[in-house]
C-alpha cells in the first residue's frame, strides 16, 4: 500500500477510531484507574477494591449467580434452539412455529421483565405460572372448602392432632349429633351448600348435622341450634373413631346432615384435618430458592428463538446427501442426529453458545425488574451489583473493580470466538 493510500485509509477510519476510543478505550482506561482509587477518588488504595470483591457477601453471591447464568442459560437456550430447528424441518407448519418462538426477541428486556413479573406472581388469581401449577395440584389433591372453620366457644368439638376436631363425648345411635362451627364467610361457602337441617333419627344409626352456626345481623339466629338462614357444611368429611381407629366414615350432604352405620355407636366423631387445611397457593417462584432459575427461564424464553434461527440457517446449508447416505447405511434418526447433524453444526452451535455467554455476563434488566426487593439479594448478578455499588451504595471504586472483572471474564470468551473465526476463514 502506498503512502497516499495509507493516508486515505486512515482518514476513512478516523471517525470510527475516534468513536471507538471515546466509547470503549477511554471508559475501560478510566475504570481501570478508578478501580485503584478510594470511593471518593482522592487516594490510591491499591488492590483494596478488588479484595472486597471476594470478601463482601453480596458480591460473592453475584459472582456465584453469574457463574450459574453462564453455565445454564446459554446451554439450555442453545439446546432448545437445536431441538426446535431440527424438529420444525419435519412439519408443514414449521415456519409458523419458528415465527412464534422467535417473536419474544422483538420484545425489550424491560417489557419481558414486566411480563414475567406478572407470570410469577404468587397469587394464582394473578400469576399464570401458579394458576397452572395450582390447577394441576388440585387435580390430584382436592383442596379444602373450609380452611378457616373452627368450633365456637360452646361447641361439642375440641382440637385433635393434625388440625382435626373431635367430639368431647361419645355418640350413640338414635341421638342426633350437632357439630356447629364458625369462621367461614357466607360467600366462601361451597356452591352446593344448602340451608342446614336438623338430622332425623334413624334406627341403629348415628345421624347428625354439621353447619355454619352463624347468621349475619345482631341477635339473629340461635347459637348451637340449626336455623334456616344458616348453611350446611356440604362435603364435610366425618369419621367415627374408637380406640384410635376409624370404624366408619361419611361425607355431609348439601344441607349438612350425615348418617353413620351402627359401627359408630359409642365412638367419637372426628372432622379430619383435611377439611381445614389452607388451600394450596402454588410455588414461591420469586422466593430466595427459585428466583434465579425463574429468571433464567424468562431469559431462555426470549433467546431460544435467536438460537433456533441461527441453527436453522446452519441446517439449511448442510449437505443433505450425507444425511441420506447415513440413513441408507442403516443409521436411525437418533444416530443421524448425534453423529452427523450435531458435528456438522458444531461451528454454528459454537457461535450461538459464545454469543449467549457474552450476553448473560451482562444480564441486568431481567434480574432488576423480575426479582422483588425481598429476594433481589439472592438473585444478584455482577452487572446488577455494579449498578448497586455505583449508585445505591456510592462505591464507585468497587463498581469500577466489578467492571474490570466483567471485562476479564468476557475477554477469554471473545478470544475463543475470534480464534475460531480465524480457523474458519483459513479452511
Amino acid at each position: 500500500m502506498t503512502g497516499t493510500r495509507r493516508t486515505v485509509a486512515v482518514l476513512f477510519l478516523l471517525p470510527a477510531l475516534v468513536l471507538l476510543g471515546a466509547l470503549v478505550v477511554y471508559p475501560i482506561g478510566y475504570s481501570l484507574v478508578r478501580s485503584f482509587l478510594s470511593n471518593s477518588g482522592s487516594g490510591f488504595v491499591g488492590l483494596d477494591n478488588y479484595q472486597s470483591l471476594f470478601s463482601d457477601d453480596g458480591i460473592l453471591t453475584a459472582i456465584k449467580n453469574t457463574a450459574i447464568w453462564v453455565l445454564v442459560a446459554p446451554t439450555v437456550a442453545t439446546a432448545l434452539g437445536l431441538i426446535f430447528a431440527v424438529l420444525t424441518e419435519r412439519v408443514r407448519w414449521g415456519t409458523a412455529f419458528k415465527l412464534v418462538v422467535f417473536m419474544p426477541m422483538a420484545i425489550s428486556m424491560l417489557a419481558a421483565g414486566i411480563i414475567f413479573r406478572l407470570v410469577y406472581e404468587q397469587d394464582p388469581e394473578l400469576g399464570a405460572a401458579n394458576a397452572v401449577w395450582v390447577g394441576v395440584h388440585d387435580t390430584f389433591a382436592e383442596s379444602s372448602s373450609f380452611p378457616k372453620a373452627h368450633p365456637g366457644a360452646e361447641s361439642p368439638l375440641k382440637p385433635a392432632d393434625g388440625g382435626a376436631y373431635i367430639t368431647k363425648a361419645t355418640v350413640h345411635a338414635g341421638q342426633p349429633v350437632v357439630l356447629p362451627m364458625v369462621g367461614v364467610a357466607p360467600e366462601q361457602m361451597p356452591n352446593a351448600a344448602k340451608p342446614a337441617k336438623a338430622a332425623k333419627t334413624a334406627s341403629g344409626k348415628v345421624t347428625g348435622t354439621t353447619w355454619q352456626d352463624f347468621t349475619r345481623g345482631k341477635g339473629v339466629g340461635t347459637r348451637g341450634g340449626v336455623d334456616a338462614s344458616e348453611l350446611g357444611y356440604s362435603g364435610m368429611k366425618i369419621e367415627a373413631v374408637k380406640g384410635g381407629e376409624v370404624v366408619d366414615s361419611t361425607t355431609a350432604a348439601a344441607d349438612g346432615t350425615f348418617t353413620l352405620s351402627a359401627k359408630a355407636d359409642g365412638a367419637q366423631l372426628r372432622l379430619p384435618g383435611s377439611n381445614f387445611r389452607e388451600p394450596y397457593n402454588g410455588v414461591e417462584w420469586l422466593g430466595p430458592t427459585l428466583v434465579t432459575p425463574a429468571i433464567i427461564g424468562s431469559y431462555v424464553w426470549m433467546w431460544a428463538g435467536f438460537a433456533m434461527v441461527l441453527i436453522a440457517a446452519g441446517l439449511a446449508g448442510m449437505p443433505r446427501e450425507l444425511l441420506e447416505a447415513a440413513r441408507v447405511d442403516g443409521a436411525n434418526e437418533w444416530q443421524v442426529f448425534r453423529r452427523i447433524t450435531v458435528p456438522l453444526l458444531a461451528p454454528v452451535l459454537a457461535v450461538v453458545l459464545v454469543t449467549l455467554m457474552i450476553n448473560v455476563l451482562k444480564i441486568f434488566d431481567l434480574v432488576f425488574i423480575i426479582a422483588p426487593g425481598s429476594s433481589q439479594d439472592d438473585a444478584n448478578v455482577l452487572a446488577l451489583q455494579l449498578y448497586r455499588s455505583a449508585f445505591a451504595e456510592q462505591k464507585p471504586g468497587v463498581a469500577s473493580a466489578i467492571a474490570i472483572l466483567l471485562l476479564l471474564l468476557v475477554v477469554p470468551v471473545m478470544w475463543f470466538n475470534i480464534r475460531r473465526l480465524r480457523k474458519e476463514a483459513q479452511r
